[in-house]
């Protein structure tokens, strides 16, 4: 009896390498589901799974966007390459860069174009074309919307020229306005707040206002994203005239989200390596469109360009 009690401490210190290995293998596994929130994306993906085929057939479907054009440096651009948008009259894109202000032109298929220096412009961070050769730039710890018309030669743009909205919800900072999109037919504009905490605001009457009517209406939509843990900033926001339904873009979690019209989520698609065909992770999306035909675009900083199809 003696002999097995010496014995048991010394199978004991065998065992206790593997046990304290396996121990911290699963707590390295549980703190990665945990801030990835792993259970959250499952759940999604099931529940999107059994919609019906009419639903999907009304959606953007974004598991179904493959990549194109993968991670594409931009000519002439070294840093801070922002929003996105896309503009059907002109049939290119347009983007921002923060530090030095600027907005440039972009190819469909990513190529440069021109670019126009914002004079007097601050923490430029989102850009989205009301139609009517009309765009809004987005001032991040300003919360300023400036109506510039769409620039038809080379040359700066002054921000002393141009209309603005300043609209002072919650601190200004640098966790303020980041991403903006438009809605045509309903003359509202879908304004993203980063992080700290997340914010998605839906501003009403903002060409009428521009016009001289001077009517806007702020609604506060952040019960929308309330219950999605898993998006845990918001980078931008884009609406798609086609289905009436919101993409938000999430840089943190790496991921597109889908919601319509009454903000319950669509889908999803996760901009991690191996998925949507992309051979490394997205590293800091910050701006989104889809063209005219259903085409997704993505830019992430320091510079890179993106744009899926459909399959």
């Amino acid at each position: 009896m003696f002999a097995r009690s010496k014995a048991l401490p010394g199978r004991l210190a065998a065992v206790k390498p593997r046990v304290w290995l396996l121990g911290a293998l699963a707590f390295c596994l549980l703190y990665t589901a945990t801030t990835v929130h792993l259970d959250e994306r499952l759940f999604f993906t099931m529940k999107t799974a059994w919609l019906e085929g009419g639903s999907k057939a009304r959606a953007l479907w974004l598991p179904e966007y493959e990549v194109r054009v993968d991670a594409l440096p931009v000519a002439t651009v070294n840093n801070n390459l922002s929003g996105l948008t896309f503009d059907e009259r002109r049939d290119h894109l347009w983007t921002v860069i923060n530090n030095p202000e600027e907005l440039v032109a972009l190819g469909k298929d990513g190529t440069f174009m021109a670019r126009y220096p914002l004079s007097g412009f601050s923490d430029v961070e989102g850009v989205t074309y009301l139609g009517d050769d009309l765009l809004v730039l987005v001032e991040e710890r300003k919360q300023s919307l400036v109506i510039v018309p769409v620039p038809d030669r080379p040359g700066e743009l002054l921000r002393e020229d141009y209309a603005s909205i300043s609209l002072t919800l919650g601190e200004a900072d640098n966790a303020g306005f980041e991403g903006v999109g438009y809605d045509r037919r309903g003359d509202r504009l879908f304004v993203v707040k980063e992080h700290s905490p997340r914010k998605l605001y839906e501003i009403q009457g903002i060409k009428a206002s521009f016009n001289g009517q001077m009517n806007l209406n702020v609604i506060d939509r952040t019960a929308w994203i309330a219950d999605i843990d898993m998006a845990s900033d918001l980078s931008s926001v884009h609406f798609d005239e086609r289905t009436g339904h919101l993409v938000l873009l999430s840089d943190e979690a790496k991921m597109l989200l889908e919601l319509d019209a009454q903000g319950e989520l669509v889908s999803f698609r996760s901009l991690w390596s191996g998925f949507a065909g992309l051979n490394d992770s997205v590293p800091q999306a910050e701006g989104v469109t889809f063209d005219a035909r259903g085409d997704l675009y993505l830019v992430s900083e320091p510079n890179l360009f993106y744009s899926f199809e459909r399959k």
